[in-house]
């Protein structure tokens, strides 16, 4: 009897297991196609992006052809449409945006992880990062009415006068003092980006090792010479990652440019002057598009910008795998 009992619990743990086995195998086997479905969805979504913003845009793109992305000419009255105002303004702006707001937020995540007191570091880091909740029209409410009437009454005069005699900035910074235009929607688009920047790159810089830190000040280096030896070196392939994402966010915001940047269809070589991006253009004339024709050039419009940020990120990913690889070696 007693080897009777042992055989059957014996057999009894053996199915018990191959039980257990089974419900883990089915387990597995479903998240795996879940996780697999989830991907596979981002792919058709994108898919359905692309062919919609394609299948809306050809009336224009088959009409206009070339021309449409060579000029700047935009009139809905004589069913005129030219793109290269709005890319422009969108290239610019995000240039002169990212050229601020990345030197800028890599000083502001360097003071935060290496020399802020302990006592004011969080209130510091929390205060950046309520500017990333503000949303982005009250932005473009305050770029309106505070921000570019104070750069027309005093910053905008002086750029203009300092740098009058200069050959290439006098044409840089020459117009009359709009106050909005282009150089204002680019620091409204500095403010919006800044805290990105900041927040990725700070908490990569608290991923550096303690130890390659308390070796390096043990050797005698400085907090520049540590920064710039060991904590940038370490972490350079995150900062990028963080300063494209910003990139992307400049890309493509909308309400916050369409109030402050004028929307007028030209291009400059001052960068005081009005102009107009792609996301602001579309925003203001989609619900007044009249026609076939207008309606297509701005789906055209959305997929020039697709276009771009798919570039952008393209670029930014091929950068990183290639310091990957530097790092590897």
């Amino acid at each position: 009897m007693a080897e009777l009992s042992v055989e059957t619990s014996f057999t009894s743990a053996v199915v018990d297991r191959t039980r257990a086995l089974k419900r883990f195998a089915l387990t597995d086997a479903f998240f795996r196609s879940l996780t697999r479905i989830c991907a596979i969805s981002v792919l058709v979504i994108l898919g359905a992006i692309m062919f919609s913003l394609v299948e809306g845009s050809w009336l224009a793109l088959s009409t206009f052809k070339l021309d449409f992305v060579t000029t700047e000419v935009w009139n809905p009255v004589t069913i005129k449409f030219g793109a290269l105002s709005p890319i422009y303004g969108t290239l610019i702006t995000s240039f002169l945006s990212m050229l601020i707001a990345v030197p800028l937020g890599l000083g502001i995540a360097i003071f935060l992880t290496e020399l802020c007191p302990p006592l004011l570091r969080r209130p510091f880091g929390i205060a950046i990062e309520l500017l990333a909740g503000i949303p982005s029209i009250i932005y473009g409410i305050w770029g309106l009415f505070v921000f570019a009437p104070f750069l027309q009454s005093h910053v905008q005069p002086f750029l203009i006068d300092a740098f009058a005699d200069i050959p290439v900035l006098s044409s840089l910074f020459a117009g009359p003092p709009y106050g909005i235009g282009i150089l204002t929607a680019s620091l409204i688009l500095v403010i919006m980006i800044l805290p990105f920047i900041v927040a990725i790159t700070r908490d990569v810089f608290e991923t550096v090792p303690t130890v390659l830190r308390e070796s390096a000040y043990g050797l005698g280096c400085t907090t520049w010479e540590v920064t710039r030896n060991v904590v940038l070196p370490f972490t350079r392939v995150g900062v990028i990652g963080g300063c494209m994402l910003a990139l992307g966010r400049a890309l493509g915001e909308t309400m916050a440019i369409t109030f402050v940047i004028g929307n007028a269809h030209r291009i400059s070589g001052s960068i005081l002057a009005p102009g107009t991006t792609i996301s602001a253009t579309i925003a203001n004339e989609f619900a007044e598009a009249v026609g076939d024709v207008y309606f297509s050039a701005l789906i055209s419009l959305g997929l020039i910008l697709f276009f771009i940020t798919f570039i952008v990120l393209a670029i930014a990913r091929y950068m990183l795998l290639r310091l990957e690889r530097q790092a590897g070696n």
